[in-house]
């Protein structure tokens, strides 16, 4: 992913989250069902958010000097 998209897919995810996570302390009966789903959301909404190494290519260690 490249920055624009990491940080729309990673601010998505977040806010969803969050969202959820505060709808689960509304809620009466079953208030841990959105608590269940919000705080995987948010983890990974920030690991998405936060992640630059995604984006560099790392040399082969197999290939010495130019092309086979």
């Amino acid at each position: 992913m490249n920055k624009i998209s990491r940080t729309i897919t990673g601010t998505i995810f977040i806010i969803l989250g969050i969202f959820l996570i505060t709808l689960s302390f509304f809620l009466h009966e079953a208030q841990w069902v959105p608590l269940i789903y919000g705080i995987p959301f948010l983890i990974i909404g920030i690991f998405i958010f936060f992640n630059k190494k995604e984006d560099n290519i790392e040399r082969r260690k197999d290939m010495k000097g130019g092309k086979k």
